[in-house]
């Protein structure tokens, strides 16, 4: 039996719901041990998410933009060597896992170390590394183990890429496939259908639902999907039946409508994006721990139904996103500093999302489709990026502003975007919503020209 080590604070898991709340506890003079299957400090944003995926998404941005201005007679076409950018993506994870660890090095009460966290009571977890297992018992847990991609129940499935294969260090996938099938319809599937096509690979999309994006407000899928590249085939409304390797590459086999014969398309590769689902520590809920469908159970402070064990990000199924998992991490750690008094909450209402598709589309807080669905009354102030002369300039005239205002007292109450710079746009009307702002607040600012950031203060002047 291994002997057990004392530690104040125990965190299963290393990225965005851990080491925020690892260095804030450590400054306030707490010792702390993270363990994670990876062996390094970040999580799956880093290792084969929102980072690397970026990294490919804005060199075909770049690329698009391009092909734009040489309509315009401006510029050639910029062409595109897959396994370069590839390097440029494994260059960009290198970096940042280099500037952890120099961060983490810096701080001698946090210990990382690489295993996947077992619970043996409410206060003892085991580690299983490859030297062995190690044990703790701590005071506090914090439960941060993210999530890992689902794999939808079709024959030929295990065998088709996933986002790992495109975007982990060294990846399978370092030569631009010709054409691709992607089975699913989510924000996945379709930021990597743009991208691709994006850098020259015919792709045909395959959703099971009546719509992409499902889930979010159908306004802005609407006009988002108006403006991708009409060349992506979307399939809506499909019963994928079979994943089939064939000579030359794979074959999907579906049923639209789930009825009918059985139609068939062959690829170079098939990518399957069907989603994530929580990772839950093994012998979590024997000690009391709820697990629900989305994930851990937890309250707005990040508390489990044991009170001194915590569960941030991916894991808890709140606000499936890095930002939203630091921000977690973060107040499970003011709360763990408080004892039993709870210092603060989590708020997903001003917690923005962007779809990196091209264009993108972006919202935050309260959306026209919920507003309508619930009867929540608003007035709706609008912004056509028609007039905007940043989108002018790039070509990128589709799409707009609508941002949604309280009756009488003109709060923000949330926003969509669709189009140039929603992801960085989204930032500033969620900073607005969560500082109580109203519309004459966004009128009153001078927001920078000729920047497209100016039409958020003209969406709110258009109800003047």
């Amino acid at each position: 039996m291994p002997g057990i080590q004392e530690v104040d604070v125990f965190m299963a898991g290393a990225g965005g719901g851990a080491y925020p709340a690892a260095f804030r506890l450590a400054q306030a003079g707490m010792t702390v041990v993270m363990a994670d299957p990876k062996g390094v400090m970040s999580g799956n944003c880093l290792a084969e998410g929102c980072v690397p995926s970026k990294a490919v998404r804005e060199i075909a941005h770049h690329r698009a933009r391009q092909e734009r201005f040489e309509k315009f007679g401006l510029t050639g076409t910029l062409g595109v060597d897959y396994a370069r950018i590839v390097a440029h993506k494994d260059r960009v994870q290198r970096e940042r896992y280099d500037q952890h660890a120099l961060e983490l090095a810096a701080q001698p009460k946090i210990r990382l170390v690489k295993g996947r966290a077992r619970f043996i009571d409410a206060h003892t977890v085991a580690v299983e590394g490859d030297r062995g297992e190690d044990r703790y018992r701590a005071r506090f847990i914090l439960v941060a183990s993210g999530s890992d991609i689902s794999i939808p129940p079709i024959p030929g499935a295990d065998r088709a890429l996933t986002s790992r294969d495109l975007f982990a260090l060294s990846p399978t996938l370092s030569a631009l496939p010709a054409s691709m099938g992607i089975i699913g319809g989510g924000y996945i599937g379709l930021e990597t259908a743009s991208m691709f096509r994006a850098l020259g690979a015919e792709v045909t999309l395959f959703e099971q639902g009546p719509r992409v994006l499902s889930g979010m407000d159908e306004e802005m899928v609407r006009d988002l999907a108006s403006l991708l590249d009409p060349s992506i085939r979307i399939l809506t409304g499909v019963q994928v039946q079979e994943i089939r390797t064939v000579p030359g590459g794979e074959e999907v086999l579906y049923r639209m409508g789930g009825t009918g014969e059985i139609q068939r398309v062959s690829f170079s590769r098939v990518m399957v994006a069907a989603g994530r689902r929580p990772v839950i520590p093994e012998g979590l809920p024997a000690v009391g721990v709820e697990v629900g469908k989305r994930g851990i159970v937890v309250d707005t402070g990040m508390r489990t139904a044991i009170p001194h064990i915590f569960a941030a990000g991916d894991v808890n199924g709140l606000t499936p996103l890095f930002h939203a998992a630091v921000r977690q991490s973060l107040v499970a750690a003011h709360n763990i500093l408080g004892g039993e008094v709870s210092l603060d909450s989590f708020d997903p209402g001003p917690v923005p999302t962007t779809i990196f598709t091209l264009p993108e589309a972006a919202y935050v807080g309260l959306v026209p489709e919920t507003a309508r669905k619930k009867g929540i009354p608003v007035i709706a102030g609008r912004y056509d990026f028609s007039e905007d002369s940043r989108a002018q300039i790039l070509g990128e005239t589709g799409g707009g502003i609508t941002l949604l205002f309280e009756p009488g007292s003109l709060r923000l109450l949330g926003g969509t975007i669709v189009g140039v710079d929603a992801g960085n746009l989204v930032g500033e009307i969620g900073l607005a919503l969560a500082g109580g702002l109203t519309a004459r607040d966004l009128a009153g600012f001078a927001d920078q020209h000729p920047m497209a950031s100016e039409g958020i203060g003209k969406a709110a002047r258009s109800l003047f």
